[in-house]
């Protein structure tokens, strides 16, 4: 919409000018653009993702994957402290009139090439959505948890977050929408052109929602089988 221009062209704004910014104008860019543009309270999470002061981290790649039983997407930047550079996007489409158990499999094998073709040093997930239909839940539980098994068995550090979380971090806005994240995301890490399915793009807004989050994992974080083990022993049958 319309109304939304101002807000994306003052994100963008505060992303161009980020690496070069003291701490002051970057509170002051951050104070103008919700005058002057009158952005919504809601954006102030935003500012302060992106505007805060973080330590450079080491060369890295973030996998984020948004598992599902009918589409998987999935994105990977490569981050070079500051900043994130976009390396890949896609998605695996399984027919949804194929064995459940079979698409679990091409989840499993499509993970392990990805991350044997790209090298993730980190995955990050959305995490599945509480929903009415219990059938539902159960089967996005299982693709993501053939997802994180998948990079467990590379020993990639994981690390889960919400689908509200995503969207604060990409948005400013919990509540926003596949198409607002999208378009979103084509300023954060100037994707040209949308992909048909945007579970794409949620994918990739999972690890750009980690990057914006270095060193503060919101949710389960999982650095190998040992460390899966150890914080879900109360799941263990003895």
């Amino acid at each position: 919409p319309d109304n939304d221009l101002p807000i994306l062209e003052a994100m963008q704004m505060a992303i161009e000018k980020l690496p070069t910014m003291s701490p002051a104008t970057k509170t002051n860019l951050g104070v103008t653009a919700q005058v002057q543009f009158r952005i919504p309270i809601q954006l102030q999470n935003w500012f302060e993702l992106t505007m805060k002061e973080t330590t450079p981290c080491s060369k890295r790649i973030i996998l984020g994957i948004d598992p599902g039983t009918t589409v998987m997407g999935y994105g990977l930047i490569a981050v070079d402290g500051k900043q994130m550079k976009l390396l890949h996007i896609d998605e695996l489409l399984m027919n949804s009139k194929e064995n459940h158990y079979l698409r679990l499999q091409k989840i499993f094998e499509k993970t392990i090439a990805i991350i044997d073709e790209f090298h993730p040093d980190e995955m990050a997930l959305e995490a599945p959505f509480f929903g009415k239909n219990v059938q539902s839940m159960l089967k996005l539980g299982r693709a993501q948890g053939v997802a994180m098994a998948a990079g467990l068995s590379r020993e990639l550090a994981i690390t889960e977050y919400s689908p509200r979380k995503i969207k604060m971090a990409i948005t400013g806005n919990g509540n926003a929408s596949k198409e607002q994240v999208a378009k979103m995301l084509q300023q954060l890490v100037d994707l040209k052109t949308l992909p048909k399915n945007l579970d794409a793009t949620d994918g990739l807004a999972a690890a750009v929602c980690h990057f914006f989050n270095p060193g503060q994992e919101s949710g389960k974080s999982y650095s190998g089988w040992g460390a899966f083990v150890k914080q879900e022993a109360h799941r263990i049958k003895k």
